[in-house]
């Protein structure tokens, strides 16, 4: 095989191991070293959220309308009870992210409902017996995880959304099993070529579906498909340069997937409706198994799942809740603190939720919410206090200086001294979101 073809096909196996390697590597951080606002916490336990993020939280686009419960599972210790509490109607979703960062399954509102429920999570291809048949949940990998989100609406809800976390509880079905964890990579490969050993070592210990172990073969030049000793701890200087040259390729494809695309219209909100429809292949209890949610491309999902795993780790499909953000106003100028900003809705024109929506305020160039004078990250149909126009809409003022008019102060969602990107969160979000239908209003200098 040739120089070229070599780094190509490394460009390829990059695209497609990278949400394998970035899920893990994020599952490692949290077993050790936790995760913003959630502590480190060992496999088959829930950590959970004490408080809402803040700027103090060195997390890109971290969300502030929930409170989180996270939890590791590795179902190599067998299979695992999960209890879920009553929610009395109040929203929360349960997530269930594979090892390749597929989402599936949901327990929650939308999902199965908020009146209390008892689940097994088994491990692919287990033979037991559950006592509860239709409530059962199949993992695709043995390793995967569970992102709980709880709505909160502030300080003075946390009483409330604890003692869900606290009703939320995960249990081995026979106690007395080992957790494997996850394999080490060798440690004498040269950082260069890592990102290659930990795909080599977790490809093989979390299988992917069949039609994807039959795409993995391709790569068995690369030394991807090699068992034992790393074929990279004293590789040749050609290879080498080979895998990092087409390593570097892939990363960029990765980065230009996440890039908004050029030319569009000025002040337009961009939604990612179908960022996450990559998984095709095991879709349990919540998900829609409908075509409209499948990437029938099975190319072109490798690439989409890539970049979702790059600008949204752990995210859900957009029938769950829905993101849209923009950096620009309605003239098509980047969007900065130092100017006064509207965004006005229609009496007829809110968006059109099940649960309720958001607008979050981030900075540039990091994502991270801002410290302000109201300690007010976000602004919604749950904020307090908002002033209605005479007409029964809604104007939302964003600016770094805070209004000198009372009805805009009720209404302003503070913005940093300078580039900011507000995102616009829809949980539940209704079919005019999803099919187009609705469209947000673009943001306007005033």
């Amino acid at each position: 095989m040739t120089q070229p073809e070599l780094e190509a096909m490394a460009a390829d196996a990059y695209v497609y191991g990278y949400p394998l390697v970035a899920g893990l590597t994020m599952v490692d951080r949290f077993v050790v070293g936790g995760l913003g606002v959630l502590p480190p916490t060992p496999f088959n336990r829930f950590a959970h959220a004490t408080r809402q993020a803040g700027p103090d939280d060195d997390f890109s686009s971290v969300n502030n309308d929930v409170l989180y419960s996270v939890a590791q599972l590795d179902l190599s210790e067998g299979p695992q009870l999960l209890r879920v509490p009553d929610t009395a109607g109040a929203y929360y979703v349960l997530q269930f992210v594979d090892a390749w960062t597929a989402n599936f399954a949901y327990l929650g509102s939308r999902a199965t409902g908020s009146a209390a429920q008892t689940w097994l999570i088994v491990p692919p291809d287990w033979h037991g017996t559950p006592t509860e048949p239709d409530r059962v949940i199949v993992a695709p990998t043995t390793v995967a995880t569970v992102v709980g989100r709880f709505a909160c609406t502030g300080p003075e809800d946390f009483p409330r959304v604890r003692a869900l976390q606290d009703g939320l509880a995960l249990e081995p079905m026979e106690p007395g099993g080992l957790v494997a964890g996850l394999p080490a990579p060798d440690p004498e490969v040269p950082e260069r070529l890592a990102f290659f050993e930990r795909l080599r070592v977790w490809m093989a210990a979390f299988p992917p579906a069949a039609a994807d172990r039959d795409y993995q073969q391709r790569f068995a030049p690369l030394g991807l498909l090699d068992p034992g000793v790393s074929p990279y701890r004293a590789a040749a200087p050609d290879w080498t340069l080979a895998l990092a040259s087409g390593l570097a390729a892939g990363r960029e494809r990765v980065e230009d997937a996440t890039r908004p695309p050029e030319g569009h219209p000025p002040g337009e909100w961009r939604a990612a409706l179908h960022l996450f429809d990559h998984n095709v292949d095991f879709l349990g209890p919540g998900t829609l198994d409908d075509p409209e949610w499948r990437i029938p491309d099975r190319r072109a999902a490798y690439l989409s799942r890539a970049a979702a795993a790059r600008a949204g780790l752990w995210g859900s499909h957009a029938y769950e809740a829905l993101s849209a953000a923009t950096t620009d106003d309605a003239d098509g100028r980047p969007l900065d603190g130092a100017g006064h900003y509207t965004l006005r809705f229609a009496p007829d024109g809110l968006p059109p939720t099940a649960a309720f929506w958001s607008l979050t305020m981030y900075g540039l160039p990091d994502h991270r919410l801002v410290a302000n004078p109201l300690n007010r990250y976000a602004i919604g149909d749950r904020t307090p206090g908002l002033v209605r126009d005479p007409d029964g809409g809604l104007t939302l003022h964003l600016s770094h200086r805070r209004p000198t008019d009372p009805a805009a102060a009720a209404n302003w969602l503070p913005a940093p001294d300078g580039p900011f990107r507000p995102v616009m969160r829809l949980y539940r979000p209704g079919p005019a979101a999803l099919d187009g239908t609705y469209r947000l209003p673009p943001i306007r200098r005033s």
